[in-house]
């Protein structure tokens, strides 16, 4: 079984994932821009970076749902609602659609939709987690990575900063980014707080008995 600190600190690695992956993948196909050209180019059919690009994603799938995994535990031991957490599995969905089902085929947009459900998570957390005491600056910085991920909508107005169509879907990636490292993190820091607690409990029954 797999502990559950170590299935949160995958909330960290998801966006180290997807970053290098397109990094090294545009580095290869040396003419690629990442500010005007989709992130799905990287990965399209029969170019030299399809492997790559399609491993390093479906990796991302594979550790968002050991994240969700992890984050549903805490939940669950600290009683505050499951929702936010779920809706990330959307995004788990549509990450692997996306890998095996490469650019231009029609599936690929298809099954990468719906992802654009994952900005739905921190909104939820906004309105499901805000006055929870333990989750400290959930205000904030659901917030912030609401309005980040908002930012990636601009994608379906063609006449907002037309020629960088990628700046504007990579704005919906730094978010979901940002959002599942301060999961990582300060999840990570209530279950040690949760085992404290726990620690103490066990002593103070002990020298009872």
């Amino acid at each position: 079984m797999i502990k559950t600190r170590y299935l949160l600190y995958t909330g960290i690695g998801i966006p180290l994932v997807f970053w290098n992956t397109t990094i090294i993948c545009s580095i290869i196909l040396g003419d690629y821009n990442h500010f005007s050209r989709m992130v799905s180019e990287l990965g399209a059919l029969e170019t030299e970076t399809q492997f790559i690009f399609s491993t390093g994603l479906v990796l991302c799938s594979i550790l968002s749902v050991f994240f969700v995994i992890g984050l549903y535990k805490v939940c669950k031991e600290i009683g505050i609602s499951v929702i936010p957490v779920l809706i990330i599995l959307f995004y788990s969905v549509s990450i692997a659609g996306a890998a095996l089902y490469p650019m231009p085929l029609q599936l690929h947009q298809i099954l990468g939709m719906p992802s654009i459900l994952l900005i739905f998570s921190p909104l939820m957390s906004l309105v499901l987690w805000n006055r929870n005491s333990h989750l400290w600056n959930i205000k904030e910085m659901s917030i912030v990575s609401f309005l980040i991920m908002s930012l990636g909508f601009m994608v379906f107005m063609p006449d907002v900063l037309e020629n960088y169509f990628g700046l504007k879907q990579r704005f919906f990636h730094i978010g979901w980014s940002i959002w599942f490292v301060y999961l990582s993190i300060r999840f990570s820091k209530l279950l040690r707080l949760l085992s404290k607690d726990n620690n103490c409990h066990r002593s103070i029954s002990g020298k009872w008995v």
